[in-house]
């Protein structure tokens, strides 16, 4: 039977994690740019470039407490960010890595992997065939089977985001997350939730694996073709991200493509922040509402104060330097 994640899992990954992450920096928009008040969650600063590490220290952290933290060490399948993660926090705890990835990850997340240590390892070219290659390993070694999301423990490490942005804006009215699995946005929702903030999860258009989720009623898998799909592009969303769906104050909406590329373009150009189309996802949602309906964009009411998550920054900034340098 599934079990919802919890506010009480949140805090106590929150102690668990303490001091073994940096806390997130928040950077406050221009004056009177927007007739909202926008501030921006600079997460990508976060050990390995995502908010993965949370989840992965929360994880390695508790099963080192628990004494189920096997000599094997820890294996993982991942779009990239994930693996990152989990390399980085299980060199941190001295036991092996070895990280399952699609052939469709981005070199330079895989050459960050090798640097962390990690046996990386090229399986399929989407998520789920890395992941089912991972878990015949894990099966095969006694290797310790981490999740990029579908897991309380990993869920409950990236919640502990949202306490850390209600500190500093403690009149937040809205945060605004992407969605991939759904790791990061139950984790938030459900301590958003809790501080009675409202949660907008944005998902590409045709990476809509909590969208789909949502309208069948019950996890379903999608197709994943998207700009974003490197980090977003999860075939199923998590039960625990279907039930943070479900609550009260939480609306998921869709984005295009070409309006994810524009909002990473315009952090690039506006505030030089170079980050992956992911983090870009969450912003699209704000700056290129779409009329063909309610769940394409949101629209913040006027002086209302929302928080984007800029979630990663593992992405090659070529394609954003290359034209800067030539103007």
């Amino acid at each position: 039977m599934h079990s919802p994640l919890s506010y009480a899992d949140i805090k106590t990954a929150a102690d668990r994690i303490g001091g073994h992450v940096r806390p997130v920096t928040v950077a406050g928009a221009d004056p009177g740019a927007e007739p909202y008040r926008l501030h921006l969650a600079l997460e990508q600063l976060q050990h390995t470039g995502s908010f993965k590490a949370r989840g992965a220290q929360n994880f390695l952290l508790a099963h080192r407490e628990a004494g189920t933290l096997p000599a094997a060490g820890v294996t993982i399948a991942s779009g990239g960010n994930a693996g990152l993660a989990c390399a980085w926090a299980a060199r941190r705890q001295g036991v092996p890595a070895t990280v399952f990835l699609p052939t469709t990850a981005p070199k330079v997340k895989a050459d960050k992997l090798v640097g962390y240590g990690a046996d990386v390892r090229l399986v399929g070219t989407e998520y789920a065939e890395a992941l089912a290659a991972c878990e015949a390993f894990a099966a095969e070694t006694g290797a310790l089977a981490s999740h990029a999301y579908d897991h309380p423990l990993i869920a409950a490490g990236a919640g502990t985001l949202l306490d850390e942005i209600h500190e500093r804006l403690p009149d937040l009215d809205t945060v605004v997350v992407a969605v991939g699995g759904g790791g990061l946005f139950a984790g938030v929702a459900t301590a958003a939730r809790h501080h009675g903030i409202r949660t907008v999860a944005v998902e590409p258009e045709n990476c809509r694996a909590l969208d789909a989720a949502v309208r069948a009623g019950h996890p379903v898998d999608v197709t994943v073709d998207s700009v974003a799909a490197d980090s977003l592009g999860a075939r199923r969303a998590s039960a625990t991200a279907l039930a943070a769906a479900r609550q009260d104050g939480v609306r998921t909406v869709l984005v295009p493509d070409a309006a994810i590329t524009r909002a990473r373009r315009a952090l690039w150009d506006d505030r030089r922040l170079a980050v992956e189309h992911a983090a870009a996802t969450a912003l699209a949602a704000l700056t290129t509402p779409d009329p063909r309906g309610a769940d394409h964009g949101y629209v913040p009411a006027p002086g209302e104060k929302v928080c984007v998550v800029l979630c990663g920054a593992n992405t090659d900034p070529a394609d954003l330097t290359r034209t800067a340098a030539t103007v």
